[in-house]
């Protein structure tokens, strides 16, 4: 083992544990509920959109769920503005653990994600950008691991990640529309919500079919469902 990856393994370590420790002593994972957004974002204008942008791309970057997210973009601004805002901020939290894993990670993350990121690797080959939209849109497996495989594959960022905001955009817009403070029947915002979703669902479900629901099947089947 060369100096090279030592220090990089050592930089992996410490960097999360720098984390860990900042998320344990401020206020970055119990605050983040509407009574955060009403103090630090709602009435700050661009600050405040800007620090929603941060503080979302960290809270998704750690693996936690993006669609609570959404649903805040939805309570702090309009549903457009919200949707907007909450899939850019799940956009920078993929970005953040992707380029993680490709700069830091990649000899100790290999160990423990190869055979899922050689199956990945497999998946998205012919067709990566349209392979990670059917992987966004599905609501299965963890987002996490999905960004950390991605980052020790080969699959170009670019594909990536445009493919990542599209597949986004469906359930963001969703949430945002639960969590936005419009002024429609709950029920009438409820239904609205589920046949969006149902929606998303059933493109999701049609890629699946056209690419390869077997080779799907395989490449999420040892991930944990969830975020």
């Amino acid at each position: 083992m060369n100096a090279r990856v030592i220090l990089k393994g050592l930089a992996l370590i410490l960097s999360l544990a720098l984390l860990g420790y900042l998320f344990k002593t401020s206020d970055l994972g119990s605050s983040v509920n509407e009574a955060w957004i009403d103090a630090r974002v709602r009435g700050h204008g661009v600050n405040g959109a800007l620090l929603f942008l941060l503080m979302g791309g960290i809270f998704t970057a750690i693996g936690l769920p993006r669609q609570v997210i959404a649903f805040l973009g939805g309570y702090a601004f309009n549903i457009a503005l919200g949707t907007l805002l909450g899939a850019l901020a799940a956009l920078l939290g993929c970005m953040l653990s992707f380029f993680y894993a490709r700069l830091f990670g990649k000899g100790l993350l290999r160990a423990r994600l190869g055979e899922r990121a050689g199956r990945f690797d497999r998946f998205i080959h012919d067709h990566p950008f349209s392979m990670t939209v059917l992987i966004r849109l599905l609501p299965v497996g963890s987002n996490l691991l999905t960004n950390l495989a991605a980052g020790i594959s080969s699959i170009r960022p670019l594909y990536f990640f445009s493919g990542t905001v599209l597949g986004y955009l469906p359930q963001t817009l969703v949430f945002a529309l639960v969590g936005s403070g419009v002024h429609i029947a709950p029920v009438l915002k409820l239904t609205l919500a589920i046949a969006l979703f149902l929606v998303s669902m059933a493109l999701g479900v049609y890629l699946y079919r056209r690419r390869g629901g077997a080779a799907l099947d395989q490449t999420l089947g040892e991930r944990e469902t969830g975020r």
